[in-house]
């Protein structure tokens, strides 16, 4: 009889500790914070890619001088256009070729320059807060507090955008 109730006690403890052993050991469903399966990643995206060359990107107005490239640009009506220049010093995180430098010509001379961000249209939602210029057109801003001026372009699809110090 004390045999029966002995070996019924260690069946059963053996049988407690290995429930308990599996419920606990990591990577089962049972364990505290562990999961069976790794979170799903993002995909990975192809790299955007800009317009090679030169591209011309039509004509704006500026309503007040600004610093382009750290020098004045006056007022007025320029052609601009997109050199197939990069911007140097590359900036951490931005992608090759979206940085290029714009030109704004006056009279057939070069005024001024500055850094334009081209950004593809698949890229545009991730990016833009308001309405977008229309196909082939272009907007001219003064942002938040007057110190800074933003003209965005929209070109075929493709839109570059320049920041300016007022």
């Amino acid at each position: 009889m004390k045999r029966q109730i002995l070996v019924g006690v260690l069946a059963s403890a053996l049988g407690a500790g290995a429930a308990y052993a599996q419920a606990t050991k990591p990577g089962s469903a049972g364990a505290q914070g562990g999961h069976t399966a790794p979170k799903p990643q993002p995909g990975t995206e192809a790299s955007p890619s800009a317009p090679d060359g030169q591209v011309a990107l039509g004509t704006i107005r500026i309503p007040k001088a600004v610093k382009a490239d750290g020098k004045s640009l006056p007022a007025g009506t320029y052609q601009v256009r997109v050199t197939p220049q990069a911007a140097s010093p590359d900036a951490k995180g931005q992608t090759a070729g979206l940085e290029r430098w714009a030109e704004f010509v006056q009279g057939g001379q070069v005024k001024g320059r500055e850094v334009v961000t081209i950004i593809p249209q698949a890229d545009i939602a991730k990016v833009q807060k308001d309405a977008p210029p229309r196909p082939n057109g272009s907007k001219v801003e003064t942002l938040k507090g007057g110190d800074y001026m933003r003209v965005w372009i929209n070109k075929a699809g493709t839109h570059y955008l320049l920041h300016f110090s007022v």
